[in-house]
């Protein structure tokens, strides 16, 4: 995985064929998001620190071109 922008991120995030999912640990939050279930990105936010990762072909999955 490589760091993305989050604009992306939330672009991934907020397309309706995808899924995601929160987990909450302490300090630590993950956000994983799912294109029929594989995971093509995910959020890290540990205290102040966010990081944003995708897969290395991201870009596929910001159009609708995969229901």
């Amino acid at each position: 995985m490589k760091l993305i922008m989050k604009t992306e991120f939330d672009n991934l995030r907020l397309n309706p064929t995808h899924q995601y999912e929160i987990n909450n640990n302490g300090d630590k939050q993950v956000v994983k998001i799912y294109c029929k279930s594989t995971l093509i990105a995910k959020k890290l936010k540990l205290k102040k620190s966010i990081r944003y990762f995708a897969v290395k072909n991201y870009q596929q999955y910001l159009s609708n071109e995969n229901e």
